[in-house]
Order: structure tokens, then sequence, then C-alpha cells
């Protein structure tokens, strides 16, 4: 099983790196964790729900309907959205906290390397193979480039976490919170898929909040986590159509124009 290393320039100063490629690291996933700051982002292709963790929910994006396949991935690790979650466009770096309860960078051990790689040259500031390792730091110790900026989007994904988990908990105590038994339609008269443990905001509840505990709400930057959510609910078909979409692949390994489907699903990385 692969390991989360934390970053030294003791240890590191001379490794390199090996940039994602794809998304294959989230081909089980079902469920990812989302951020209120990629909202309308991710309104247009997600269902939205919340998970229960601890006593506390946190708010997802789901993925996939049980089972072992994320709906959203194709089988050469391509996302299958025009919109990828900003929590797995960090990898395959995370913030961690260390002994000392200090935030530290870390990365997927699979692609740690030892040996310096080269800064991308291209005009796009891409690499120019997609194979290329990158180094980790330059020649005054200081973090690459490439490095640096993943740093700067995992600690911005982590204020905005922060402040997800604050309006989630918002509408726990709130009361707006209810279990959502979600069925999901299937044809040629197939059984319904169900998915458990999800819950969901209760529009019932909500619209019943009195003047102030609504004001509340909107104060504290509740309001658009819950009508996202609810909003989101239109997106049902989403799972369904991707779920027949990848039985077709199976069944007769049809080509499909993927660029052409979901185009530009990878173009701002470090943006929400």
């Amino acid at each position: 099983m692969s390991q989360w290393i934390a970053l030294s320039r003791t240890k590191h100063l001379d490794h390199s790196f090996m940039p994602r490629q794809g998304y294959g690291f989230a081909r089980t996933q079902q469920l990812v964790p989302i951020l209120i700051a990629e909202l309308g982002q991710l309104l247009p292709h997600y269902v939205l729900a919340f998970v229960q963790q601890n006593g506390r929910f946190t708010p997802v994006a789901v993925t996939g309907l049980g089972g072992e396949r994320n709906l959203y991935l194709q089988a050469d690790g391509k996302w299958l959205a025009n919109y990828v979650p900003a929590i797995l466009r960090g990898y395959p770096f995370s913030l961690a906290n260390n002994e000392e309860n200090q935030q530290v960078l870390c990365i997927q051990q699979d692609h740690l390397l030892e040996g310096q790689g080269s800064e991308p040259s291209s005009e796009s500031g891409t690499a120019t193979h997609s194979e290329q390792a990158l180094p980790l730091f330059n020649e005054e110790g200081s973090l690459s480039q490439s490095a640096q900026q993943s740093l700067d989007f995992l600690k911005k994904c982590d204020a905005n976490r922060r402040t997800t988990q604050a309006a989630s908990h918002l509408l726990q105590e709130s009361g707006l919170i209810e279990p959502w038994p979600l069925e999901i339609e299937r044809a040629n008269d197939q059984e319904p898929l169900t998915v458990k443990a999800l819950y969901r905001v209760s529009e019932r509840a909500l619209n019943a909040l009195k003047a102030d505990a609504f004001a509340g709400l909107r104060r504290h930057g509740a309001l658009p986590l819950a009508y996202a959510q609810l909003f989101s609910m239109n997106q049902l078909s989403q799972l369904s159509d991707r779920a027949a979409f990848h039985a077709r692949q199976s069944a007769h390994a049809e080509e499909v124009d993927l660029e052409a489907l979901f185009d530009g699903a990878d173009s701002e990385i470090f943006s929400f």
C-alpha cells in the first residue's frame, strides 16, 4: 500500500517527482469531498450530498453507485466531466500535520523519485513529455515552481475546507440535514439502484426556518451550500447515464470521442 511522505529539504533536495497523469488513483472513489468555493463549477456535473463522519457532516460529490467503479473515470484515467473536484487536483501532493502539529507538504510515495528532473521549458509552461520528472527543489533550496504551485493550491483548498466544514456544521445544528434514501432508476426494467448512508438538506425544514435563523445561515455563508445540494439533485440522470455508458463500453468496447464529450476537464489545475 502506497504511503504519503513528508517532504524535507534535508532528505529530498536532490529528488524529483512524477506529475499526476490522469486520475487513476481515484478509480474506486465513490464520494469526493467538495468545497464551497467550487459549488458553481460542480452543479452542472454532480449530485451533491452529505456523509456523516464522527458525528459531523461533510459535503461530497457522488461519483459512484456502489461496487468498485468511479463512474466519472475512464479506463485510461481520464476524468469524464468538464470540472474535476479540487481535492483531486492537488495529487500527488497533500497537506498533513506533523508531530509538532505543524502543517507540512507531503507527496505520494509512488511519485517520489531520486535524482533531479527539469522544470518545463515549453512556452505553455507544461512538460514536453508526459513522463517527465520535475524537481522538488531549486538550486537555492526553495521549492521548485511546480511544487510551490501545488503547495499554494493546497493551502487555498485547506482554508476553504475549514469554511465548508463550518457551514456544514451550521446546517447540522439548524436541523436541516436528513437521511436521503436515494434510488436511481435504470432502463430495461432493471431494479433501481439504492445508495445508502447519504444525507441531504431538508427543503421542508429550510423553508420553515424563522427569519433570524435563516439570516444566520446567510450571514455565515451556509445558504449557498444548502441550495447547491438541493439544486444538484436534478443531476441524478448524470449517474444513471454514466453507468449506462460504462456498461456499453464493457459490453461492446465501443469507441467514443471523449475529447468531444468532456473537453477541457483539466484545463485549470490550480483554480476553482
